[in-house]
């Protein structure tokens, strides 16, 4: 008796009758040189995002750019290469600041770079979102933990009102006598939204923290690590200097600024009562809204004895000669920056 022979096994890449009907193909997996594709297209897209964000707020605002870039052109231009002066000498100072808040040392090109790539940001995004948020991705890009960036840029944004009020009381000290304090001081209707809106959004933070648990951790980290870099910060006196001192010093510098726009201008103001009509605007009418910083600061110099249109024209000429003249390099460099993959 022979035996029979078995059937051959089917082969393993063969389909199994009937199985053909319900065989899935694996999904196909993108090649390396279609991923590297698509790379570069994103890049370039987060790259020229900002040039046209600036693009479609220039169009939007172009009226007050034709009409400052118009005075500035009957201006006396003795006074606006210094008024160019210390708007390069604000950005060197917001990155001592921004140095000052942190325990880590930072590379001092690449952080003065990012300044006017965070003032471009500023000018998109408003209450100095922009800003804060091309810090933070430069501060996440050099290695700093999200806990600690946060940290330095709350930081930055409470010892700046601060460190404003002794150089308040100092220029009040030059300039009082010839203050009229009523004009500047807001009504009851202005400060009450303002108020309310603080303790309501203070009020909203501490019952998310306490209710929500997912969220109680990251602040409890954040307050941790905020508190453990202030005090490693207060025993470093390099870092001292650069906080207090660039705080202090970001108000001059940005009403000497104001001033020589002024100057070039004619307006009839010292030195001392344009910067302290920028220290009293930022202090007590600094809740009334006022888009481009029309309206708080003009306010001021009229109550210091100058003309209204001319206080007006000082404020459009000093917004073109600090933002619309710096643009688009800032502009330029936040992309480049973006492009190097800094940010």
């Amino acid at each position: 008796m022979t035996a029979t022979p078995a059937p051959p096994s089917p082969s393993p890449s063969a389909p199994a009758p009937g199985d053909s009907a319900c065989a899935v193909d694996p999904p196909a997996t993108p090649s390396p040189a279609r991923r590297a594709s698509l790379s570069r297209l994103t890049r370039l897209v987060v790259t020229l995002l900002p040039v046209l964000l600036i693009g479609t707020w220039a169009a939007l605002d172009r009226s007050v750019v034709l009409d400052g870039v118009a005075r500035l052109g009957d201006a006396d231009p003795r006074w606006l290469p210094a008024g160019l002066l210390f708007t390069l000498l604000g950005w060197a100072v917001a990155a001592c600041v921004r140095q000052g808040a942190l325990p880590e040392r930072l590379p001092p090109g690449l952080l003065l770079a990012s300044q006017p790539a965070a003032g471009a940001a500023n000018h998109v995004l408003p209450a100095s979102i922009g800003a804060h948020a091309v810090t933070l991705r430069f501060l996440r890009g050099q290695g700093i933990p999200p806990a600690r960036g946060t940290a330095s840029l709350a930081l930055y944004s409470l010892v700046k009102p601060v460190a404003r009020i002794p150089v308040l009381v100092l220029f009040l000290a030059a300039v009082g006598d010839t203050v009229r304090f009523g004009a500047l001081a807001p009504d009851r209707w202005t400060l009450l939204p303002a108020a309310g809106s603080a303790v309501l959004g203070l009020t909203t933070f501490c019952v998310l923290v306490t209710t929500v648990r997912p969220l109680r951790r990251p602040a409890v980290d954040f307050v941790r690590t905020a508190l453990t870099d202030v005090r490693i910060l207060h025993t470093r006196p390099s870092r001292v200097l650069a906080l207090w001192g660039g705080s202090a010093a970001a108000p001059v510098i940005q009403g000497s600024t104001v001033a020589a726009v002024g100057f070039s201008l004619g307006l009839p103001l010292s030195w001392a009562q344009v910067v302290f009509a920028l220290l009293i605007a930022g202090a007590a009418v600094g809740a009334v809204p006022a888009p481009g910083g029309i309206g708080p600061v003009d306010a001021a110099m009229v109550s210091l004895g100058a003309p209204a249109g001319l206080s007006t024209a000082t404020i459009i000429g000093y917004r073109v000669l600090t933002v619309w003249i710096p643009l688009l390099p800032g502009t330029l460099v936040l992309s480049a920056l973006v492009h190097r993959k800094v940010l």
